[in-house]
C-alpha cells in the first residue's frame, strides 16, 4: 500500500543521488553491461561518490542478483536481491516521475520505450543464433514441402490415372510420373517420333518402350482437352515444387557446411538440421548430454513408457542417420548409444570453435564406423585420443589455411577501397579543376563585353 500512494511513499524512501545517461548510445552500453552483470564505469562512478565511505555498515538494494555480485567482488558493497528491496523498486519505478524534478510521466515513459526499441535491436542484430534460424526455417519448410508434394503426386496419379492407369505400374517415382503426365498429355497420340522424348525422362529405353505399348492397348476412359489442360497444370506445379525443393535442399547443405560442418559430416546435412531446429539453435543442442540427444524427437514414446513402465525408446532423429539401420537388431541400442555421444561433441566442436571445420566430424564418422565394425567382426577400434590428436593437428593446417585467406581477401579488399578512393579522389580533383576553368572563362568574358562597353 505505501508504495502505491506517492505521498507515503515519500515518507519512506528519498531520492539522494540520480545521475542521468549523457545519450541514447550511453543508455545502452549501460544496460547491456547490466543485463550481462558487469559494472560499467558510469554505474561505478555514480556508487563512488553517492554510497557512504565505510562499507560494511552500507547495504545496497538491487534487482538482479549477478549486478549485485559484480558490486560486491568489484567494490566491497554488500548487496540485498528480493523481498523488501523488490517492492521497493516497484514504487520507484512506479513514482521516478515524482522522484526527479523536471520529468514529466510522458517523457519519462517516452525514454523507457527507445531504450527498449534499442535493446531490442541489438539483441536481435547480435543474437548468438541467428545463423541457426536459417536452418531451422529451411528443414521445416523442406519437410513440409515433402508432405505436400507427396499429396500432390498421389492426386495427379489418382486424376491421369483414369486415362492411362498402366503408366501407374510403370513408372513409381513421383517426379517422374508428373512429367510423363505432363509429356504425354493424351495416350492416344503418343507415337514412336515421341520414343525419344519419353527416353529422356524415365532415362531407360526399355521402360520407354514399355509406356508406348501400353499406350495402344491402354484400357483407361477417353478425356477431354479441358481436363487435359487441367492436369497438365496441376503436373506442372508439382514439378515446379519438387525443382524448388531440390534447389532448397542444396542452400540447407550449403548452410549446414557452414555453420554445422562437423554434424553434417557425422550424421549427414538433413538429420543435423532437424537436431538444430528440435533443440531450438546449435547452442542449445551443445549444451545438451549425449543422453538427451539420443531421444530426442521421441519425447513422447519416453514419457509413454515411464508413465507404463515400459521400454524406454532407445533412439530419436538420429534414427534416421545411416549407422542404426546398418547395425544389427541386438546392436542398435548400443550404436545409438555411441552415436549420440559423437553428435554431441561435433555440436560442441562447430558450436565453440573460431573456425569451424569438417575435420573433426570425419574423423569422429571414421570412429563410428569403426564401432560398427567391432560390433560385427570384433576388430578393436582405434582409441578416441589417437583420433583427436589426429584431428587436432588436421584442424590446425585447415584452419591455419583458411586464415590465410581470409587475410588476402582482406588485402584484396583494402586495396580495391584504396583505388576507389584513388579514383574519387581524381574524379573530385578534376571537376574542381573543370569548375575553376569555367569561371576563369566567365570572367575573361565579362572582362571583355567591359571592355567592349568602354
Amino acid at each position: 500500500e505505501v508504495t502505491l500512494v506517492v505521498l507515503f511513499f515519500h515518507n519512506v524512501v528519498k531520492l539522494v543521488a540520480f545521475a542521468p545517461f549523457k545519450s541514447a548510445q550511453s543508455a545502452l552500453e549501460n544496460i547491456n553491461a547490466v543485463s550481462e552483470g558487469i559494472l560499467h564505469e558510469d554505474l561505478r562512478l555514480l556508487l563512488e561518490t553517492s554510497m557512504p565511505a565505510k562499507k560494511k555498515k552500507a547495504l545496497l538494494g538491487v534487482a538482479d542478483a549477478k549486478i549485485g555480485a559484480a558490486i560486491l567482488e568489484e567494490l566491497g558493497y554488500q548487496c540485498q536481491t528480493g523481498g523488501v528491496v523488490a517492492e521497493i523498486l516497484r514504487g520507484i519505478r512506479l513514482h521516478f516521475h515524482a522522484l526527479v524534478k523536471g520529468l514529466t510521466a510522458q517523457s519519462a515513459s517516452k525514454a523507457q520505450l527507445g531504450l527498449g526499441h534499442s535493446y531490442s535491436r541489438a539483441k536481435v542484430k547480435f543474437n548468438v543464433n541467428r545463423v541457426d534460424n536459417m536452418i531451422i526455417q529451411s528443414i521445416s519448410l523442406l519437410d513440409q514441402l515433402d508432405k505436400d508434394i507427396n499429396t500432390f503426386s498421389m492426386r495427379v496419379r489418382e486424376w491421369y490415372g483414369y486415362h492411362f492407369p498402366e503408366l501407374i505400374k510403370i513408372v513409381s517415382e513421383n517426379y517422374t510420373y508428373c512429367r510423363l503426365a505432363k509429356f504425354i498429355g493424351n495416350r492416344k497420340e503418343l507415337s514412336e517420333e515421341s520414343l525419344e522424348g519419353l527416353e529422356e525422362i524415365v532415362m531407360d529405353s526399355a521402360k520407354a518402350q514399355a509406356i508406348l505399348e501400353a499406350s495402344r492397348s491402354s484400357m483407361g476412359m477417353d478425356i477431354s482437352p479441358l481436363d487435359l489442360i487441367n492436369i497438365e497444370s496441376f503436373s506442372s506445379r508439382v514439378i515446379s515444387l519438387s525443382e524448388y525443393r531440390k534447389g532448397l535442399q542444396e542452400y540447407l547443405r550449403s548452410k549446414m557446411s557452414q555453420v554445422a560442418p562437423s554434424l553434417s559430416a557425422l550424421i549427414g546435412e538433413v538429420v543435423g538440421a532437424r537436431l538444430i531446429s528440435h533443440a531450438g539453435s546449435l547452442t542449445n543442442l551443445a549444451k545438451y548430454p549425449a543422453s538427451t540427444v539420443q531421444i530426442l524427437g521421441a519425447e513422447k514414446a519416453l514419457f509413454r513408457a515411464l508413465k507404463t513402465r515400459g521400454n524406454t525408446p532407445k533412439y530419436g532423429l538420429i534414427f534416421h542417420s545411416t549407422f542404426i539401420g546398418r547395425a544389427a537388431a541386438k546392436n542398435k541400442g548400443r550404436i545409438s548409444r555411441y552415436l549420440a555421444n559423437k553428435c554431441t561433441i561435433a555440436s560442441r566442436i562447430d558450436c565453440f570453435s573460431e573456425v569451424p571445420t569438417s575435420v573433426f566430424g570425419d574423423k569422429l564418422r571414421e570412429q563410428v564406423e569403426e564401432r560398427l565394425a567391432f560390433y560385427e567382426t570384433g576388430e578393436p577400434p582405434r582409441k578416441n585420443l589417437e583420433v583427436m590428436k589426429e584431428a587436432v593437428v588436421e584442424a590446425s593446417e585447415v584452419v591455419a589455411e583458411v586464415k590465410r585467406k581470409q587475410e588476402k581477401k582482406e588485402k584484396k579488399k583494402k586495396k580495391r577501397e584504396k583505388e576507389k578512393m584513388r579514383e574519387k579522389q581524381r574524379l573530385e580533383a578534376l571537376a574542381a579543376a573543370a569548375e575553376e576553368n569555367s569561371v576563369l572563362e566567365i570572367e575573361v568574358k565579362a572582362w571583355g563585353c567591359g571592355v567592349g562597353v568602354l
